[in-house]
């Protein structure tokens, strides 16, 4: 008996793959790795980037803690006074370039090295400005004081302009860990700075000082890490920059009017004092969660820019961006709502006890900006700088008249303004949005509704466990309004599908960053 297998017929053949179809798969294949690649890449750097966050926000709340008991209300006041006014200049000393350097397809060394010495003109220039338009500053608040303040604080410009270019250097080339090292250490340094010299009695000179140092500490530590020296200016295309930059700076200008007409109203208005009170509340919220928001887009420019062609990836991303804030950021400052009497009395001191109701509205304010936070990783992923300009103007017209409306019953009704805009504000971008780029937005309605819910259980959990156990004391108040909090969310995952569904996703995006890319 034969022992050999028994023939079998062979494999049919398929129809002959053409060229066209077997580049058009390869291609396939290389979007799918490259999406893999950046969705790493970006889960990481958003992973760096948060933790690094978190250790400055550790160092802001420190800051805030240490220095509101060395310091006055009319110290903070004076400072913010100054800040409020020049701040206009640091917008136009970038000219919105650092942000058309990481968005861009490509760019050259020539084109990198024209925009340094564009940045550092800028700066220079407006350092030379803001110095001889002090007395000016000056008289307008009516305090003779501001005129050195103001001469210190304009050496900023020209140190900021210097390192504008090495920041967005390090960000394009997603060297995230590096940018996370430098902007842990300026802010440390500066704060042991500031606190050294509140202790030998320099007042509001310490605030000046750490500003100064901390514009030191980046631009050394971002020069050193990018690792370049720039060369003489010469020619390159610099065109497409330009007018990225340009509607950009031009959305920044008017969003910066729209943000600070809160402390140029309460400034001439009411004075150092009161300046000084929502200042505070300001500085130990509203400036960490600024903080917190902004290296998001460091990461998400850099990775939609990519997806721009990719509309699956790029909502895909989108959606997943916005539960991350949503369920991090906005569901924390429930929190804060709830809490803000422990918290004031526990971090800034009984003393400013007044600062309650301002705090909590500014974190309702924070959560309808955190909403609308991922509508402008889409204008600038998408170039749409002047879709953006239009956008914020009408956005900064609604804040305005809220603001200058709600300063009639004083600083807490500014704070109401500054609450309410937002929150008429942030549904137009998406729908603006809807009309002016290739992205789904309907998505991103339906998670934001869901965000508000879960902020508004944990924010009612969290101020009935507080006024439950206010007969103990502030620090049991916030522990107690802590885990309320917490025990809300863990119900919504437990019982909720749609919640788990979205804190499940976020949960993927930590476990992806965490794991070393293959």
């Amino acid at each position: 008996m034969s022992t050999e297998p028994p023939l079998s017929d062979p494999p049919l053949a398929g129809p002959p793959i053409s060229d066209a179809e077997a580049e058009a798969a390869a291609e396939k294949a290389a979007m799918k790795e490259q999406r893999g690649l950046l969705g790493r890449t970006a889960a990481r750097g958003a992973l760096i980037t948060v933790g690094a966050q978190g250790v400055k926000i550790v160092l802001q709340v420190v800051g805030v803690v240490v220095l509101a008991r060395l310091l006055t209300p009319g110290d903070y006041g004076l400072v913010a006074m100054v800040t409020a006014i020049i701040g206009v200049a640091e917008i136009f000393r970038d000219f919105g370039l650092s942000s058309a350097a990481v968005q861009a397809k490509t760019l050259s060394k020539a084109q990198r090295d024209n925009l340094f010495w564009i940045n550092t003109g800028a700066g220079l220039f407006f350092t030379v400005l803001v110095f001889f338009t002090a007395p000016l500053i000056a008289r307008i608040y009516g305090h003779e004081e501001l005129v050195g303040l103001t001469h210190v604080l304009a050496l900023v410009f020209v140190l900021n302009g210097m390192g504008t270019q090495y920041r967005a250097d390090l960000n394009r080339r997603l060297q995230f860990t590096k940018l996370a090292t430098v902007e842990i250490a300026a802010p440390a340094i500066s704060l042991v700075v500031a606190i050294v010299a509140a202790l030998e009695g320099a007042g509001y000179w310490a605030l000046a000082v750490q500003q100064i140092t901390m514009a030191v500490v980046l631009l050394v530590g971002n020069a050193a890490s990018a690792r370049w020296i720039p060369r003489l200016p010469r020619r390159a295309p610099m065109r497409d920059l330009f007018t990225f930059g340009w509607q950009l700076a031009g959305s920044l200008f008017v969003g910066y009017l729209g943000n600070n007409i809160d402390s140029l109203t309460i400034g001439t208005r009411f004075g150092s004092e009161a300046l000084g009170l929502y200042n505070r509340a300001f500085q130990l919220l509203m400036t960490p969660l600024g903080q917190l928001r902004a290296p998001s887009t460091k990461v998400a420019l850099p990775v939609l820019s990519r997806l721009r062609e990719d509309r699956e990836a790029s909502n895909a991303y989108l959606q997943r961006g916005q539960a991350a804030l949503g369920l991090t950021l906005v569901v924390g400052l429930g929190v804060i709502i709830g809490a803000a009497e422990p918290v004031t009395s526990i971090f800034l001191g009984r003393q400013w006890l007044s600062v309650e109701p301002i705090l909590r509205l500014l974190a309702v304010a924070g959560v309808f900006q955190s909403l609308a936070y991922v509508g402008l990783w889409i204008y600038l992923s998408h170039g749409l700088t002047k879709e953006l300009l239009q956008y914020t103007m009408i956005t900064v017209t609604i804040k305005v008249a809220c603001i200058l409306v709600g300063s009639l019953w004083g600083v807490t009704g500014v704070a109401w303004g500054y609450a309410i805009a937002p929150a008429l504000a942030w549904p137009l971008s998406f729908w603006w949005l809807s009309r002016k780029a290739p992205v789904d937005v309907g998505p991103l309605f339906v998670g934001a509704g869901r965000i508000m819910v879960l902020t508004a259980f944990v924010a009612g959990g969290t101020f009935g466990a507080c006024e439950l156990t206010a007969e103990w004391g502030r620090w049991v108040q916030l522990p107690a309004g802590a885990l309320a909090a917490a025990v809300v969310y863990a119900l919504a995952f437990a019982l909720v599908p749609m919640f788990r569904r979205d804190i499940t996703g976020v949960l993927q995006i930590v476990g992806k960053g965490m794991r070393k890319n293959r």
